[in-house]
């Protein structure tokens, strides 16, 4: 009996990483593919165009544009923050429906100085707080102040399109749409060792074929929407505030979208290094959300329930299955004497070691192919899951912020 259950240990949880990494992207694509039929995929990129060209040719004018907010938290963003409110005020958006809130969450540089420089621009609320609470407590603070009907969450060093928030916003022309998430696009990082981007963009596939099947997990926090009426108070010591935000939504029986056509940019870090301090924050954060939120997996749809536990529950706990699948593998060579057990154990140990020595390598500025580049960020990644996972457990953790470059 114990036998057996080394034995599904070992091979389960090697199993069940794969078929998140690997199996579950097929098979969402095939039911998403199944479930409406792939000529719909384009009609879906251009739904909220088309209504909106049939509202402008019903009335001969521009749609009745809702009043929208937009809420960004910021610390230690003097290099970012002239641009990014230049950016705001430029949008493609009636000016008197369009008032932007901004928070200096205690910053220590010219933040708040900086968004100074506004004083006056009626859209702009700038609130330059001098303590540095997180950005949970701001963004709490910020919404509590708005009254507009459609609130929209970004970042400082984040830049919409020109066009992005009507795209957004328009599809709040549904009622049954609680919140709608943009598309983040990463610039940068052509000759750093950081393979984020490639990891952004099978994320981006898995969300597009998630929405497709009413199973969108989160929201993009560069660029997402919710109707102010649906709006929850987070947790001061929140860190994904962007994942509670939309799940709450979800939880609360509405429908969340995606629309990749309402896009924003933002830079992606050189180095493989800077991207694990930011894995280990987002990480403590998925695991708070585990444990705190279990109404997203009991009160979502069985869809969206499918891909919580596929897409998000099964990365998280990779690092923590593998290393169940390795401790069981040594158990089971060393109970049994099998030569079989014993090479699949050393098999393990030698990929782990492979891609910790090219995560070293990387780190340390050494060029290597593509695979081996995307071998030592999946490391990385699971490496800051284990972090991530002790320092939740503990509470070595805080809900102030820790500036990275993203």
């Amino acid at each position: 009996m114990v036998e057996l259950l080394l034995a599904i240990v070992a091979i389960g949880g090697v199993v069940a990483v794969v078929y998140s990494y690997a199996l579950y992207p097929l098979a969402l694509f095939v039911v998403g593919a199944i479930s409406q039929g792939l000529r719909d995929v384009a009609f879906v990129f251009r739904k909220s165009e088309r209504r909106l060209e049939m509202q402008r040719s019903a009335a001969g004018t521009e749609p009745d544009w809702p009043p929208v907010a937009i809420v960004i938290s910021a610390y230690n963003e003097e290099r970012h923050i002239v641009s990014r409110i230049e950016n705001l005020l430029a949008l493609d958006y009636p000016a008197d429906r369009l008032r932007a809130y901004i928070g200096s969450d205690g910053s220590r540089d010219r933040t708040a100085e900086l968004m100074g420089r506004f004083a006056g621009e009626p859209r702009l609320v700038a609130l330059p707080f001098e303590q540095n609470r997180g950005k949970a407590s701001v963004l709490n603070d910020l919404v509590s102040r708005t009254t507009e009907p459609i609130v929209v969450f970004s970042d400082a060093n984040t830049y919409f399109e020109r066009g992005a928030l009507k795209k957004l916003v328009s599809r709040f022309d549904d009622p049954k749409v609680g919140g709608v998430t943009g598309e983040l696009r990463l610039l940068g990082n052509a000759g750093g060792d950081n393979q984020d981007s490639l990891y952004w963009r099978i994320e981006q596939f898995l969300k597009f074929f998630e929405a497709r099947i009413g199973a969108l997990l989160g929201a993009n926090g560069a660029i997402y929407a919710i109707r102010r009426a649906l709006w929850q108070p987070i947790r001061p010591d929140t860190i994904c505030d962007d994942f509670v935000i939309a799940m709450n939504v979800s939880a609360g029986g509405h429908q969340l979208v995606y629309e990749p056509k309402a896009w924003a940019e933002e830079d992606t870090p050189e180095e493989i290094g800077e991207e694990v301090k930011r894995r280990i924050r987002i990480g403590i954060g998925n695991f708070q959300a585990l444990v705190r939120h279990p109404q997203y997996l009991t009160r979502t749809s069985a869809a969206t329930a499918f891909a919580y536990v596929s897409h998000k529950v099964l990365r998280w706990t990779a690092p923590h299955l593998l290393l169940l699948a390795l401790g069981a593998s040594v158990a089971l060579a060393a109970q049994t004497g099998s030569s079989g057990w014993a090479l699949y154990a050393l098999g393990q140990a030698l990929a782990y070691l492979a891609a910790w020595a090219g995560w070293q390598m990387s780190s340390r500025g050494v060029k290597l192919p593509t695979l081996v580049k995307l071998a030592a960020f999946l490391f990385a990644l699971n490496w800051a899951f284990l972090v991530a996972s002790w320092r939740y457990a503990t509470g070595r953790y805080a809900g102030s912020w820790g500036r990275t470059s993203r």
